[in-house]
């Protein structure tokens, strides 16, 4: 057989790796397919993640309180913490046995009072004609638990919200004892150029939890003092157990103040008109004073996020993630308002240093 004339193609082909545009295209394919599996993963494993951001919040609230402390006792940072912990703990003892008794009256009269303000409410809008029949009703409630059920079945009963705080305290416990070792196995994952800058952002978004969850504390602390204190002079009654809400809900801003509200304008009226009436003035008043004053105070040393965003993430976040993603909707939203800031500001510092770099590299004027 004659060969003469046979032309052979030279390099490597596309299906062989030692062709560099191969090889450039098989790394962009792992990368789209390991964003892809991390999603994937994300979405299996959104409960125990959820968990292990809220023990980290914990954490965060401790270590701030040991920071705290450290400002006026020149103590080793283990003992501040368990300083910390033994207050917390004599705090929350002591609220629940001096009021323990009337809390437990007073929420079961609130239940009571909220079941019988809900028919009054119904009865009226059905008697407006704007109120479905009493089957389309059951049909829609049962559709909305069955909805909820679904996004909440991890904390759905009394076990499983018992398990999952006592999972997020004992680790945002462990946590805050020993940080220094997490924060180095996260620096360990990272490639050895990116360490520096990775630790730089990392304790940023550690210092902006800790002023964040500061911020919620105070603003819980006031809101449900005064909503207690001016509950009480005004004769509404459950005062004590409507502001131990109010500061608990105060945590999640805007949707806690307006289910609180809603909560204490249904038990005002059920003691009266002119109860309920002073329930709105004084919620109006104290969401004003805590609106004008409190949290402009705070935020100057604290993070600032936009009302509009907040609430934006807390619906995307209890649409996806229930309850729980209600609650850490803010830490969430603030770690990915650092994390962006932190990537503006290496890549304008990476635009100034190629732009010195090409001013540099220019032939002077002749």
């Amino acid at each position: 057989m004659n060969d003469e004339g046979v032309s052979v193609v030279q390099g490597p082909g596309p299906n062989e790796m030692r062709d560099p545009a191969t090889r450039a295209e098989f790394k962009r394919a792992l990368v789209w397919f390991g964003i892809a599996g991390a999603i994937a993963l994300v979405v299996l494993l959104i409960q125990p993640l959820l968990i292990i951001f809220g023990g980290l919040v914990f954490a965060s609230m401790l270590d701030g309180g040991a920071r705290l402390l450290g400002r006026v006792l020149p103590w080793p940072r283990g003992l501040r913490l368990a300083l910390v912990v033994l207050l917390t703990i004599a705090f929350v003892g002591g609220t629940i046995y001096l009021t323990g008794m009337q809390v437990a009256q007073q929420a079961e009269q609130l239940r009571a009072t909220l079941e019988i303000q809900g028919q009054r409410f119904t009865q009226f809008i059905s008697n407006l004609g704007l109120m479905p029949g009493r089957a389309d009703i059951s049909g829609l409630a049962q559709q909305a638990l069955g909805s909820v059920g679904r996004l909440t079945s991890y904390v759905g009963t009394a076990i499983g919200t018992i398990s999952t705080l006592l999972m997020i305290l004992v680790l945002g416990l462990f946590v805050a004892m020993e940080p220094r070792i997490y924060e180095r196995g996260l620096q360990w994952m990272i490639p050895t150029t990116s360490r520096d800058e990775f630790a730089v952002t990392l304790a940023r978004m550690a210092r902006t939890l800790r002023l964040l969850l500061a911020g919620r504390l105070v603003g819980m602390l006031v809101e449900g003092v005064l909503i207690w204190f001016f509950l009480s002079i005004a004769g509404v009654p459950m005062a004590l157990v409507l502001g131990i809400i109010t500061g608990m809900l105060a945590f999640i801003p805007n949707i806690g103040a307006f289910i609180s509200g809603v909560l204490m304008v249904a038990v005002g009226f059920s003691a009266g008109m002119h109860e309920g009436v002073m329930a709105i003035l004084i919620y109006l008043g104290v969401q004003n004073f805590d609106g004008y004053v409190v949290i402009p105070m705070v935020a100057r040393r604290t993070v600032d996020l936009p009302p509009a965003l907040t609430l934006a993430s807390q619906i995307l976040a209890s649409s996806l993630f229930g309850v729980m993603g209600l609650a850490l909707a803010d830490p969430m939203v603030a770690m990915i308002k650092v994390a962006i800031q932190r990537e503006s500001e290496l890549a304008a510092k990476a635009e100034t240093a190629a732009r010195r770099k090409r001013v540099k590299a220019e032939p002077p004027p002749a």
